[in-house]
């Protein structure tokens, strides 16, 4: 990797996964994608680990995605394609016997906060806000976050969220089941390893049955959202209006949307 924003410790029975892009309020990009696949590839070899933690350095959990790095990858693969690496890539979150503890604080937006849903638990500071703001890009969320969003609450948030881009504090997503606690953030970290050494003492071979049984209630559901999402993404990228939003962008104008 050509460098180390996203990083992975391992403390006995326990991993922590790390995204060390605080200047960025850990905004992902392509090469930090890379990183955070290959290090979950690793973790679907390591039985020894039992819970994993993915947390933030700095202010925020992840903003999302580096808007700045958008169209700067260079590679010969079509938009679905990109996508379908993706899918692929974060999907591995369902290949892991071990539960994952997301620590969310500051901004959770976008893909990040998509992400955050796949995992098994998310655990909020004070102050936390999350946001789905693809629509304001002209875009879809397409990570599975909208599936999950849907089954802990229901149309009506899901479409507000989505069709809005309006910001969701931490206390809020607690009353819809989003995060399931809500902490001081000088709690944030230690509840969290609390946590998962709470799971850690408990039989492996129960918590792997305990989780299997859960997933098997929701991912038929979220694997279909997600394959439509790449369809329709997919043709977002092509058509009209969304070439008539960048291009209004680069002239300072208002866009002249026609539907197509």
């Amino acid at each position: 990797m050509s460098d180390d924003r996203v990083h992975l410790e391992i403390d006995g029975a326990i991993a922590t996964i790390t995204n060390a892009n605080p200047e960025k309020h850990n905004a992902f990009d392509d090469d930090m994608d890379a990183q955070l696949f290959g290090i979950l590839a690793e973790l679907k070899q390591r039985p020894d680990v039992r819970a994993v933690i993915w947390r933030g350095e700095g202010k925020s959990f992840s903003s999302g995605r580096d808007v700045g790095s958008i169209g700067n990858l260079k590679v010969p693969l079509s938009h679905h394609e990109l996508m379908r690496q993706g899918h692929r890539g974060i999907q591995q979150l369902w290949d892991l016997d071990a539960p994952v503890l997301v620590a969310c604080k500051g901004w959770v937006m976008g893909g990040s906060f998509q992400r955050a849903l796949l995992c098994d638990v998310r655990v909020a500071a004070e102050g936390t806000r999350f946001r789905l703001p693809e629509t304001t890009y002209g875009v879809i969320a397409d990570t599975g976050g909208v599936a999950v969003l849907y089954e802990m609450c229901g149309p009506g948030l899901v479409s507000d969220m989505v069709l809005t881009g309006r910001v969701l504090p931490a206390e809020e997503a607690l009353t819809h089941g989003i995060v399931s606690r809500v902490v001081p953030p000088d709690d944030l970290d230690s509840t969290v390893r609390e946590m998962a050494e709470q799971i850690v003492a408990a039989p492996a071979v129960t918590v792997k049955m305990a989780r299997e049984v859960i997933r098997h209630l929701a991912l038929p559901e979220i694997r279909s959202a997600m394959a439509d999402e790449m369809i329709y993404q997919t043709f977002i990228n092509k058509s009209d209006d969304f070439a008539e939003l960048r291009k209004a962008r680069a002239e300072e104008r208002a866009p002249r949307y026609t539907g197509s």
